[in-house]
């Protein structure tokens, strides 16, 4: 993903310090994404990167929130950017302008002029326990054929009983599974945990696996893969996250939900049936109690429940 206008000194070198750091090969691919919506940017102005001034740094937050804003292919943006995603970009280039100083190079702007936005609060939602159960269900009356069928429901059925994220789900190994439903995982940052399969998606799993005469090492791979093996056969975050959205449409839920929706209802209802935070930070694979709080604390259920149970003047 490179951009042939503008020339981002020693950007190779920043990419492979990353590489060599031992960051994920997805973590990479975001760093550069974003950088080269940077660049593409200047390209726009005609601004060479040694005649950048905090004014160009505040002039690419202001087109990071319009509408005009272009992807690192140089697209125009689908829709406007939220301020977690915004601050993401800043973020990297903040990261890669530190690198430059690292490398003795004489930057422009200092890291520090790359300032934040403030991001706005959302109360997080997640759909009742009875429609995720629902649908999770979908794949099993709605996909007309038998195999893509019993593939989808496995995945979700997998997605919601270990909460792991949907890059962990589509990279999954059939030997990071062992006969009890265990599974290692090697998650974001290249982090080490294991997660754990209800009985009820083991047998889903199984049902799914019945169905497969390769030796393929992935545990889910496109149905084509199953008539035309390849060892690099995956599921693409993008085929998963469009059914996730048929399905959801199918059955008329009107919250916002997707793969990291399971993963969020995962954590709250556990949260619900009363699992202790730190147990299900390392379940989730947080590095911050923080982050997990998030999630522990998101059900209106869970806040009622706290308040009726510890209410100095709850009789």
């Amino acid at each position: 993903m490179k951009n042939n206008n503008i020339s981002l000194p020693r950007f190779d070198e920043f990419l492979l310090n990353l590489q060599t750091s031992n960051y994920s090969e997805e973590t990479i691919y975001n760093y550069e994404r974003d950088i080269n919506v940077f660049a593409n940017f200047l390209n726009e102005l005609n601004v060479e990167f040694d005649k950048i001034t905090k004014s160009t740094i505040l002039n690419y937050k202001a087109y990071l929130v319009s509408r005009d804003r272009k992807t690192a292919k140089d697209n125009l943006g689908e829709k406007k950017l939220g301020s977690y995603s915004i601050n993401r970009m800043l973020s990297s280039l903040r990261s890669y302008f530190r690198f430059l100083i690292d490398m003795d190079y004489d930057i422009p702007v200092p890291p520090e002029s790359i300032k934040l936005m403030k991001t706005e609060k959302k109360h997080p939602q997640v759909a009742e326990l009875e429609l995720l159960i629902k649908l999770i269900e979908t794949p099993s009356h709605y996909e007309k054929n038998k195999q893509v069928a019993l593939r989808n429901r496995a995945m979700m059925e997998v997605l919601f009983s270990t909460g792991m994220r949907i890059s962990e789900l589509l990279n999954l190994k059939k030997n990071q599974i062992d006969n009890t439903g265990k599974i290692f995982i090697m998650g974001k940052g290249k982090k080490e945990r294991f997660v754990y399969l209800t009985e009820r998606a083991y047998e889903h799993l199984k049902n799914y696996l019945k169905t497969r005469n390769d030796t393929l090492p992935y545990l889910f791979i496109p149905y084509s893969g199953l008539n035309n093996p390849k060892k690099d056969k995956r599921i693409s975050p993008n085929y998963l996250q469009g059914k996730i959205k048929r399905y959801r449409e199918y059955l008329g839920i009107n919250v916002p939900t997707s793969a990291h929706s399971l993963r969020h209802g995962f954590a709250t209802y556990l949260a619900e049936q009363g699992a202790n935070p730190a147990a299900i930070q390392i379940l989730l694979g947080h590095e911050s109690l923080n982050t997990t709080t998030r999630y522990v604390h998101a059900s209106d259920r869970y806040a009622e429940k706290i308040h009726r149970q510890f209410h100095p003047l709850k009789k």
